[in-house]
């Protein structure tokens, strides 16, 4: 396949390029300075030169607190961006895998979200990413929306992704224990944005990793069981507590209701991802 990956400098976006090239695909993976989908005009002619057989867009603002003071930057990349995308790739009859997040949630669920369950996001971060799944579903019907969350991998600056170099450093750390989610592995989920962009079945789909989720302690806790850190270097901390800008779900805990019935099979559990990405 030819494939064009947005926000090319993010750590999904990497990885997923790195997958494609792997399996053979023809490959170009566009950064913000190459490619600012915001921008109808540069869009147009970026997907007009290439057509690609599906877009994978990784671009989108992701800083959840930053959100709430530069509300018009989240919405212009993860709103106006993916309404763009949607509308040149229909336009060039390329296929469209957008990614959007477990916080269009508003997370009072204990148990897991399906797509049975009606978004109610709270926060700006939250409520563009919900505009930009609206817009692309209304402006495409072919758009494969794919909620995720709790992602970690190699090259993330989130704490995920860095609790395992804290603590190899032998740096102590707080963790949130009343937050929970299902952490999902960058590389599992960007096989499975490649392969939802082969079956081109439109609609929304949540892709995590498996298991029964877990907190942000219960998560560097098992870092620590896993690499050998002393678990005593990590401290729980209630949500409430840190006294951030954007409100933050409590449970944003995602299972797919399609995937396995469509042939995809469940991804891994997210310990034994976990302990891939420690090795």
């Amino acid at each position: 396949m030819k494939i064009l990956i947005t926000g090319a400098n993010g750590m999904v976006a990497r990885v997923a390029a790195e997958n494609c090239r792997q399996i053979g695909d023809e490959v170009t993976a566009l950064s913000r300075s190459e490619l600012d989908i915001a921008n109808f005009k540069a869009v147009e002619s970026v997907l007009n030169d290439i057509r690609p057989d599906a877009v994978l867009n990784c671009a989108a603002y992701t800083n959840v607190d930053g959100a709430e003071s530069e509300k018009q930057l989240a919405y212009d990349a993860n709103a106006t961006g993916v309404e763009n995308l949607a509308a040149i790739c229909k336009e060039v009859g390329s296929g469209f895998v957008t990614i959007s997040t477990d916080y269009v949630f508003e997370g009072t669920n204990s148990g897991f979200y399906t797509q049975r369950d009606t978004p109610r996001p709270r926060g700006v971060y939250a409520m563009t990413k919900y505009y930009g799944e609206l817009l692309a579903r209304n402006t495409y019907a072919r758009s494969v929306i794919v909620r995720s969350g709790w992602i970690f991998g190699h090259g993330g600056n989130n704490f995920l992704s860095v609790v395992s170099q804290l603590l190899a450093a032998g740096k102590s750390i707080t963790a949130i224990s009343d937050a929970y989610g299902t952490p999902t592995f960058a590389d599992d989920l960007a096989r499975r944005l490649r392969e939802l962009a082969e079956l081109d079945l439109p609609g929304v789909y949540h892709v995590t990793n498996s298991g029964d989720g877990t907190t942000y302690f219960g998560f560097a806790q098992k870092v620590c069981e896993i690499g050998g850190y002393d678990e005593n270097l990590v401290q729980p901390v209630a949500m409430n507590d840190l006294d951030r800008p954007a409100p933050r779900p409590v449970s944003s805990k995602l299972a797919c209701l399609f995937s396995e019935r469509l042939g995809l099979e469940r991804l891994p559990l997210w310990e034994d991802a976990l302990q891939r990405y420690l090795s």
